[in-house]
């Protein structure tokens, strides 16, 4: 039989299956596209990031009022707290190794379900003691090293649009702050046999000239060559003594530290001396005793592209967990950090 037809021409039965669909269509789509803002688990996501600091690495703990991350850092939806009474709140929990106590006993007995625990370290792997304890306990790490869940470098160039080069005036050849002077440290002999080839002015603790915070960078600057020789050598173990005591102080830096090929990647090729680069550290002095104006000043010529940024206030290192959180692994433990350290 045929299809009986609507007065409009069309078959009527096929015309209200096709609208109720449609209808159903856009009333799912409606859902979809704007889902109830009364969820639990929407409302949690408007709901600002806590993240308590179990106990802060110095002494003096710094303000850290609810909005602290977004009146200095424009990092938005992050609150820091140092309240202990708020771990039942905290969807983040930072341990710094340097405040770490002498056994777990005295950490929370239990997390929350979805609760991160971050393990936070500025030191070198020489310089950590008691890592083996930890398995098993932290679901981040927070260091210097490229590869952490939270990378925090003491230092970055930052583009800039200046286009000008500044190189303080120069009053000597070579000076190196040195605090903590110990025999064995590699840093240790390289000055000792460098010192044989040319003259170091030495400042700090370890040489009776400690330099008052607003004097260092002033004395350092009249030097052309700033000795950036780290404590101890690894992986990315790039301190402020380049990026504060030379590249903003205005010298150059000669480095003692991982491999070339590491620090390019934080640095132009052209904007330090390595003492790999040489054959001896007699090659190294005469090659910066003997560097004329010209070939001296293309050691600067990353100012015209870039500026240092320091990262000094722990509370901006702490509210980047907020901006890195939505990538992070949830649920994970370290199962051994200290060769994780290690490697």
């Amino acid at each position: 039989l045929p299809l009986r037809r609507s007065p409009w021409g069309q078959p009527g039965v096929k015309a209200l299956v096709t609208a109720g669909v449609f209808v159903t269509t856009l009333w799912n789509l409606r859902f979809f596209l704007n889902p109830s803002k009364g969820s639990g688990e929407d409302s949690k996501h408007r709901e600002p990031l806590v993240i308590l600091v179990w106990e802060w690495p110095s002494k003096q703990v710094p303000s850290v009022s609810k909005d602290v991350c977004r009146e200095l850092y424009g990092i938005t939806g992050c609150q820091l707290t140092t309240e202990r009474q708020l771990l039942h709140q905290a969807d983040v929990v930072v341990f710094f190794h340097s405040r770490l106590p002498p056994g777990r006993d005295r950490l929370p007995k239990e997390r929350l379900p979805g609760q991160n625990w971050v393990w936070v370290s500025l030191e070198s792997p020489s310089n950590t003691r008691a890592l083996a304890e930890w398995n098993q306990t932290f679901n981040w790490v927070m260091t210097y090293r490229q590869d952490s869940d939270i990378f925090i470098p003491y230092g970055k160039l930052v583009p800039n649009r200046s286009a000008t080069v500044n190189i303080p005036a120069k009053t000597n050849l070579v000076s190196w702050v040195i605090s903590n002077y110990h025999r064995t440290q590699k840093r240790a002999e390289v000055y000792k046999n460098l010192s044989k080839y040319l003259h170091v002015n030495i400042y700090g603790k370890a040489n009776n000239k400690p330099l008052c915070k607003d004097c260092l960078l002033p004395t350092i600057s009249k030097s052309k060559f700033y000795l950036a020789f780290e404590n101890s050598i690894h992986r990315d173990y790039i301190t402020e003594k380049l990026w504060r005591n030379s590249l903003l102080a205005g010298t150059v830096p000669v480095v003692l530290g991982p491999p070339r090929a590491n620090y390019e990647q934080f640095v132009p090729a052209d904007s330090f001396i390595h003492v790999n680069d040489f054959g001896s550290l007699e090659e190294l002095a005469t090659f910066l005793k003997t560097m004329n104006s010209s070939r001296y000043r293309q050691f600067f010529a990353w100012q015209r592209r870039f500026s240092v940024k320091l990262y000094t206030d722990w509370r901006e290192r702490i509210c980047t967990i907020c901006t890195a959180y939505p990538r992070l692994p949830h649920g994970r433990l370290y199962p051994d950090l200290q060769s994780w350290f290690n490697s």
